[in-house]
């Protein structure tokens, strides 16, 4: 099955953070505060996917301050962090939803992520992801994680389940 009918099925995204909704990097102030940049067309990306319906998770093997403030601005509900096994964790995220792995999505750009990937419904990989998984996802972005990757899948979701147009619409043509 190519991803475009893959992503036709989708009804939960679930995102890494560190590679994929950031660059990467990782920033320390002299006092020890982690600092992470993200990318406000992603977040925009992530509200189109709240309008076209799409439940949305964050899943990240870190634990951050900045996640939470992230994903709390952006109306991300399930958030979970320090997740050692992603893939249990979005299981059990499916269970409760009464969603099965084919409607899910998942974004990772390391090792950590495979498992998770290579188990949902559409695997997807930003630009900079390691070689080893580029290889086992069905879609690869064009972007870099923290650097419109998140958008590019979004974008991609909603126009193969037939969404964009109309979601674009008011932007491109307002009232």
């Amino acid at each position: 099955m190519d991803a475009r009918s893959r992503a036709s099925r989708i009804r939960l995204m679930a995102f890494d953070v560190d590679g994929v909704m950031t660059d990467g990097g990782l920033c320390y102030t002299d006092d020890g505060h982690e600092l992470k940049t993200f990318d406000v067309q992603d977040g925009l990306g992530v509200k189109l996917l709240q309008r076209g319906g799409v439940e949305l998770a964050i899943v990240t093997g870190r634990s951050s301050g900045v996640v939470a403030a992230r994903a709390a601005d952006l109306g991300i509900e399930h958030v979970f962090q320090g997740v050692a096994d992603k893939r249990a964790t979005v299981g059990e995220l499916l269970a409760r939803l009464g969603f099965h792995w084919p409607e899910c999505a998942f974004m990772g750009d390391d090792l950590i992520d495979l498992p998770v990937m290579m188990r949902c419904g559409l695997a997807i990989a930003p630009a900079n992801a390691r070689p080893v998984v580029r290889e086992r996802a069905h879609a690869l972005t064009d972007s870099a994680g923290g650097h419109g990757a998140v958008r590019e899948a979004a974008e991609f979701i909603l126009a193969a389940q037939g969404k964009l147009d109309h979601l674009l619409a008011g932007y491109l043509d307002p009232p």
